[in-house]
């Protein structure tokens, strides 16, 4: 669940970003920021500290990210660590990339498959459900076995099964409903 305090630090940023022309370095150096706080408890769990000072803090963060990210990035950085607000990060990033991809049109997509699918097939269904969303797809494959063939696809809360599972399903529940 994203809080309202991230989604407006992520919207700032991008505002601002969008007007200084500096969306896609901000979300470069969002990127590697974001891989490193997942891939260091350590440091996620400083920046969540309540006994942390946020002086100690804001210089810890400077020395670690000053060399490693651009002008815009690390006033940020200095903003959020000096309201307090640095716990917040890796969910603000998340809204960043949110935003950002909703700014340009780029919708994700999950599709469960009983088996990996062909590149014509990705194809085709890339293709089709573009010309459904009205959107730029970009599809997050999962193979998944209990589907057994056909596929699922997940857009938001949106649910599409055309999986043969589903279908039997459905014909189980006819077979049923008629006795």
């Amino acid at each position: 669940m994203s809080s309202r305090a991230a989604h407006r630090y992520a919207l700032s940023v991008l505002q601002l970003a969008g007007e200084l022309k500096q969306i896609d370095i901000v979300a470069e150096d969002f990127s590697m920021l974001y891989q490193t706080l997942k891939s260091s408890r350590d440091l996620l769990l400083f920046l969540k500290s309540p006994i942390i000072k946020r002086e100690k803090k804001k210089a810890v963060v400077k020395e670690l990210f000053q060399s490693n990210v651009r002008p815009l990035t690390m006033n940020f950085l200095s903003l959020i660590t000096a309201k307090g607000r640095d716990e917040l990060l890796p969910e603000i990033i998340e809204q960043f990339v949110k935003l950002n991809e909703e700014r340009q049109g780029i919708l994700k997509v999950g599709v469960d498959v009983a088996t990996p699918l062909t590149q014509n097939q990705v194809e085709q269904l890339t293709k089709h459900l573009e010309n459904i969303t009205k959107k730029k797809v970009q599809i997050q494959f999962k193979t998944n076995p209990t589907v057994k063939g056909g596929f699922v696809v997940r857009v938001g809360d949106t649910v599409w099964d055309a999986s043969v599972k589903r279908q039997l399903e459905l014909l189980w529940e006819k077979f049923v409903g008629e006795n």
